[in-house]
């Protein structure tokens, strides 16, 4: 058996804050990462380093952030500013696909990066009510709340639940046969969730609880137990690996993790979730942390097929490996979008967000 040629493989990576790098001073058109500028630097994240690493499809962001000191942040409590600015992100991709820059999936010419818009952090939609508007203008899957937590639901810093607006708009997302994500939820609000969502669930960019928690730790809910990892595999669902060395490794904030620490993680959700078709990418790259935080000799997307050659050297068939770089996403995304016959219909037919 000989390894998937690393230049000819698409990747789906499903979380990418695009829009929020754009709306906090990245050049997202440079293909200089040298001299893009914006958050988190060393960076790997542009439009056209996206497409020299073969990233072909990915989760693009909505992400804001409670009591934050940048241009996607919100005060807390304020939900018009919340939703001024996850609009201004949405016209970032909106503006993008104008440009051809990016795609939707059913658009008739495919850019070279196709586009579903994942909220992080539900705030921007001040009523469950108006997730119909969003998801009109692409929106694929929400998040409830970021670590910080929301109007409806408890953040992974947090021990708060759902909250009686988080549970209407969980049912809402069934409603509209939209992905839930569950990356950032407390273990309460992941279990409110999952007593109640009846659609798929997908843990976006999140590793192996397991691998992460000392003997002793508080427990680390940023990450997923293995009965979670079960769960999402029980519902059809996919858990993005996330490439932050810190979330790689007990030591991951003062070294940067490895390659094989990311396969630990992958091999482990596969092993635990009883199937490899659960687990693919899901790399945060500069979401919150630069280049030199991910782990040794993956510096950006063109990178990524360091992980493929190692899932290769443990004996993974090509097919298995195909299904990690994209397969298992677009598997994923294929059964989704088929619940969701009337997007385009509600898309053609839609003014702005409300």
């Amino acid at each position: 058996m000989s390894p998937t040629p690393p230049t000819s493989t698409p990747w789906f990576d499903a979380h990418l804050d695009l829009a929020y790098l754009a709306v906090c001073g990245r050049d997202m058109r440079s293909a200089d990462l040298a001299r893009c500028g914006g958050p988190d630097l060393p960076a790997a994240v542009t439009l056209p380093s996206l497409s020299l690493g073969r990233v072909r499809s990915c989760l693009a962001t909505v992400f804001t952030e409670m009591d934050g000191s940048n241009e996607a942040s919100y005060p807390a409590g304020d939900a018009e500013a919340a939703r001024r600015a996850g609009v201004a992100q949405m016209d970032v991709y909106a503006r993008w696909r104008r440009e051809g820059l990016i795609s939707f999936p059913g658009d008739p010419v495919r850019a070279s990066l196709e586009v579903r818009i994942l909220i992080e952090g539900a705030d921007p939609v001040t009523d469950p009510a108006h997730l119909k508007g969003w998801a009109a203008h692409g929106v694929a899957a929400v998040g409830l709340a970021w670590a910080k937590g929301s109007r409806y639901a408890g953040g992974n810093t947090q021990a708060a639940g759902l909250t009686l607006a988080g549970r209407d708009f969980v049912r809402e997302i069934d409603r509209l046969g939209m992905v839930h994500d569950i990356a950032h939820l407390s273990d309460a609000a992941l279990d409110d969730l999952l007593s109640l969502a009846t659609g798929p669930v997908i843990a976006s960019h999140s590793n192996c609880r397991a691998l992460i928690d000392a003997p002793g730790d508080s427990p680390t809910q940023r990450h997923l137990t293995d009965a979670t990892i079960r769960a999402v595999a029980a519902r059809g669902g996919v858990i993005g690996l996330n490439l932050y060395s810190a979330f790689l490794r007990r030591d991951g904030r003062a070294r940067r993790a490895t390659v094989d620490d990311c396969i630990r993680h992958v091999e482990r959700v596969a092993d635990v979730a009883g199937r490899r078709s659960a687990v693919g990418l899901g790399s945060d790259m500069d979401g919150g942390f630069g280049a030199d935080r991910m782990p040794e000799g993956i510096d950006r997307p063109a990178h990524l097929p360091r992980l493929l050659d190692a899932l290769a050297s443990r004996g993974w068939p090509d097919a298995d490996i195909t299904g990690f770089a994209h397969g298992h996403w677009d598997a994923l995304w294929r059964e989704a979008d088929a619940r969701q016959p009337e997007r385009m219909e509600r898309e053609a037919n839609s003014t702005g967000i409300p």
